[in-house]
């Protein structure tokens, strides 16, 4: 398959599942704006934090390095090895969870019964949720490694829906259940995640014909399941090693993703109400980031790793596959860029409205609408890092992906203790600004390889981080002109007013767009192709 091919399979599956995401996220929105207003904000945090980091943890640690290693296998691969590796992840998983859950139960502060109840079982149920979303681990990479369209979006979605139904029917009819509610919601979500897999795979390979079209490596289900045999070794010690690299580089990633949830968990910096509030605002912040970037992210690593070579210098390889992947980083960067942007200068005015439609008084009080408006300028920097590290980990060899685990090591460690220091000085903000400058020392990480990657060749796909002198302008004139209608209309005027400031963001919004429409033709032009590719991928598919 051609570049130009995959390309084309990497866009269809972003588009469609940016768009199935946000009709679903709505949904999810709705339903968790909804539930807000029955809970305290102690079990919101209980929740949120502590237990859906014993969560994300058992999953990350156990799971995130097989991911990047074996997605990055060529077509020619033993898949047998590879399922062998991916099942793994169980006893893996299996070890995390056992281990973290004594680490919550013994090690740290147990909330007072009477305001948070069942925190003992909502700590194993949420282990053992864990365990069961690693499962599907096989058919999730084989999933992704097909570029089937709409699996994912449709499993991750459907899951999300069902679990925000069931929340908010057992907060309507069983409040007094507590952690029970949010356990039997969790445990759920991970089961229908894996069913759906389960019963899609089962299916397809069930159809002979449909199998023919796929073009699947395997043909019945028992290929997924561990298999041993004399003619060769359990696993790829390529794919082993390359693993082992990843989950290095993963422990250290994953202190930086939730790093302020341990902060949090560890050294109890706020109490279980301001983590509530602080969580709210993250998720709420981060929205845009898991239904724009996370796909965009994703699809674009499996393009990268398809079309170039791990390791070898862009001169050394196909001239046509690299030149494609620099026009499509630097359109990736462009529309990043643009899309941060826009979040920034347009939150900064909108965040309390947003809190205070989502929440109520309880986040649009306090320190809700400064939390918000600091993380749309970490948004920002999340669009540039998504798009910069997803080429920068298709591209790098083994030996560079350990020299760059000595780099987030540093960042582990400044960060923890920068958040800290930052959270002592400024509150919960303090969780911002400390992501916030780690976020711009990777990025740079990132930038310096993509700028030695290509310095011997003609491309210059770091071009995509520059923007018109009309477009900054129109960016600056939006931004003061909803300044200042934020402090005349919104928020304590009543609705007409909110209204008014509504209408305002929206001139300002749409003459932004239009500018860019006019002076970005380049990055225009390849959303156009490549939407119009994936539309007519849907129709002929």
């Amino acid at each position: 398959m051609g570049s130009r091919e995959v390309l084309g399979q990497a866009a269809r599956l972003a588009s469609s599942g940016l768009l199935l995401q946000v009709l679903f996220r709505v949904i999810t929105f709705v339903l968790n704006a909804f539930v807000l207003r029955f809970l305290s904000k102690e079990i919101v945090g209980i929740v949120n934090v502590r237990l859906t980091l014993l969560y994300s943890t058992t999953i990350f640690l156990a799971r995130e390095a097989f991911r990047r290693a074996c997605l990055s296998g060529g077509p020619q691969r033993d898949w047998g090895q590879t399922f062998n590796l991916l099942w793994l992840t169980v006893p893996l998983g299996v070890f995390w969870s056992l281990f973290l859950g004594w680490v919550w139960l013994r090690l740290l502060e147990v909330p007072d019964p009477n305001v948070v109840s069942h925190y003992g079982t909502g700590v194993v149920v949420f282990g053992l949720s864990a365990v069961v979303e690693l499962l599907g681990e096989p058919f999730w990479v084989l999933a992704q490694a097909q570029m089937f369209v709409r699996l994912k979006v449709i499993a991750e979605s459907l899951s999300v829906i069902l679990k925000s139904v069931l929340t908010a029917f057992l907060v309507l009819c069983l409040p007094h259940w507590g952690l029970y509610i949010f356990s039997l919601a969790q445990l759920l979500y991970t089961t229908v995640l894996v069913l759906c897999y389960v019963i899609y795979f089962t299916k397809l390979l069930g159809s002979a014909e449909s199998n023919k079209q796929q073009s699947l490596p395997i043909f019945r289900m028992t290929d997924l399941l561990p298999s041993v045999t004399r003619s060769r070794a359990f696993v790829n010690w390529n794919e082993a090693k390359l693993t082992w690299s990843f989950f290095k580089q993963s422990f250290l990633k994953q202190i930086l993703t939730e790093g302020e949830r341990y902060v949090m968990t560890f050294l109890n910096v706020l109490n279980f109400g301001d983590q509530g509030v602080y969580d709210i605002v993250n998720n709420l912040g981060s929205l845009v980031a898991r239904l724009i970037f996370q796909p965009i992210e994703e699809s674009f690593y499996i393009f990268f790793a398809k079309v170039l070579e791990r390791g070898k210098d862009a001169t050394l390889q196909k001239q046509e596959d690299v030149a494609v992947a620099a026009t499509v980083l630097e359109s990736l960067l462009k529309l990043a860029l643009l899309t941060g942007l826009t979040i920034t200068i347009f939150g900064f005015a909108y965040s309390q409205l947003a809190l205070d439609i989502y929440g109520g008084a309880m986040l649009s009080s306090g320190s809700g609408p400064i939390l918000l408006r600091s993380y749309c300028l970490y948004v920002l920097l999340l669009a540039i890092n998504g798009v910069t590290e997803c080429f920068t980990f298709a591209a790098m060899s083994k030996e560079e992906v350990d020299r760059y685990n000595f780099t987030m090591l540093a960042l582990s460690s400044s960060f923890l203790g920068l958040s800290y220091l930052l959270t002592r000085w400024c509150g919960s903000v303090g969780f911002i600004l400390a992501n916030c400058f780690n976020m711009g020392v990777r990025i740079t990480q990132s930038l310096w390889f993509i700028h030695r990657y290509y310095g011997r060749s003609p491309h210059r796909p770091l071009a995509g981080l520059y923007l018109s002198p009309a477009l900054l302008g129109a960016f600056a004139l939006s931004g003061g002109i909803t300044s200042v209608s934020e402090v005349f209309l919104c928020c304590e005027q009543g609705w007409p007013a909110r209204l008014a400031h509504i209408a305002v963001g929206a001139f300002c919004l749409g003459v932004t767009l239009g500018t860019a429409f006019l002076t970005e033709t380049k990055l225009i032009n390849f959303v156009r192709t490549q939407f119009s590719g994936s539309r007519l991928a849907d129709k002929t598919s």
